[in-house]
């Protein structure tokens, strides 16, 4: 058994075998106990649970309150939703790792696996938009008036879905289960020669899905470092000015959480493509076996920053956790909104 057939999101390496427990036998034969699928599972939940949740939260929040339809969170309403489809897929991951098969059929994986590549992408195009918009915001104010509107949001939003079927559309088509020994794999099926296809679809994935769009991120963060640094009021307000900063760096965490968490993972997945020389040792598997969490994992983590770095966010989530009087409640669709019983101004977005 090599690492082909663990699969993961990028190609075969990231099909629902991932944690396929003959393999977990072979390399963690002195892990795979009672307590180790425990583990498993309880991880998995988390992420279930905490991301659909935490995410479909976020998209009712942006919904349901008037102030809350701004550029930048129709762009975060965007990436909630990749987030909580694929968070969708957490609970017949468990059951593969469990029954160390793909119970689940031949229409379910193609749909799965679709999934992990429109969420890949998805969230990938709309954190780039996001920057964009920021730089925007930043370092052109006057243009920031007609480029940065709800209505061009969503339009900016379907394009990115079109483009990510670039992706999610041959995944789907390619996407298959494969039964050997009695265990299904689901995972995709390449056409010969295998290693060609196999090997050029995750160099694509790695630049178009993580080098390109990180470049440009990097590039819209670099020119507003310059020019927070160059001036020390971008506006007419100090209020105004602080909200800028504000909302630029609750992207920039975004971001930078997102490119932490999905950099192992497309860095592990290249060397393997790339080298023949890969050892396949319990701290390799082991390291991959962290790589793949850890991309799933950010699935889950927004919401949280959300939460702690935006206080409009912060003040939705404890409205509808905590709601007030029905005459409140109302409230929030007036430019001010209830906090505390205290009459407060919800923060613009800028």
């Amino acid at each position: 058994i090599t690492l082909r057939n663990l699969g993961v999101t990028f190609g075969q390496d990231m099909s629902f075998s991932v944690h396929n427990k003959q393999i977990c036998r072979i390399y963690f034969f002195h892990l795979c106990d009672s307590d180790s699928e425990k583990l498993v599972f309880a991880v998995y939940s988390i992420v279930f649970v905490v991301g659909l949740v935490g995410n479909c939260l976020v998209m009712y929040v942006i919904i349901r309150y008037t102030k809350m339809k701004t550029a930048t969170n129709i762009y975060i309403f965007n990436l909630a939703v990749a987030d909580a489809l694929v968070t969708t897929t957490m609970p017949f991951q468990s059951t593969d790792y469990l029954l160390s098969s793909w119970p689940f059929g031949e229409i379910a994986c193609k749909v799965f696996i679709s999934i992990d590549y429109y969420n890949m992408f998805t969230s990938i195009f709309t954190l780039t938009m996001m920057s964009v918009d920021r730089y925007v915001a930043v370092c052109h104010p006057v243009k920031a008036l007609d480029f940065r509107t709800p209505v061009k949001a969503k339009i900016i939003n379907v394009i990115i879905w079109v483009l990510s079927s670039a992706a999610g559309i041959p995944a789907m088509i390619l996407g298959s289960t494969n039964t050997n020994n009695g265990t299904t794999e689901c995972a995709l099926q390449f056409p010969d020669p295998y290693i060609y296809w196999d090997t050029l679809m995750k160099i694509c994935v790695f630049i178009f899905a993580f080098v390109a769009p990180v470049i440009i991120i990097t590039v819209c963060y670099t020119l507003m470092v310059m020019r927070l640094k160059s001036v020390r009021l971008l506006s007419g307000s100090r209020e105004k000015d602080r909200n800028l900063r504000r909302i630029t760096r609750l992207v920039l965490v975004v971001v930078a959480v997102f490119v932490v968490c999905w950099t192992p993972i497309h860095i592990f997945i290249l060397v393997k493509t790339l080298s023949t020389n890969v050892p396949e040792t319990t701290a390799v598997m082991a390291a991959y076996f962290f790589c793949v969490a850890l991309g799933y994992t950010n699935s889950s983590l927004n919401p949280i920053l959300y939460a702690f770095l935006d206080e409009n966010f912060k003040r939705c989530f404890r409205d509808f956790c905590c709601p007030r009087t029905q005459g409140q409640g109302n409230a929030i669709f007036a430019p001010f909104h209830i906090v505390d019983g205290n009459t407060a101004k919800m923060k613009p977005d800028v």
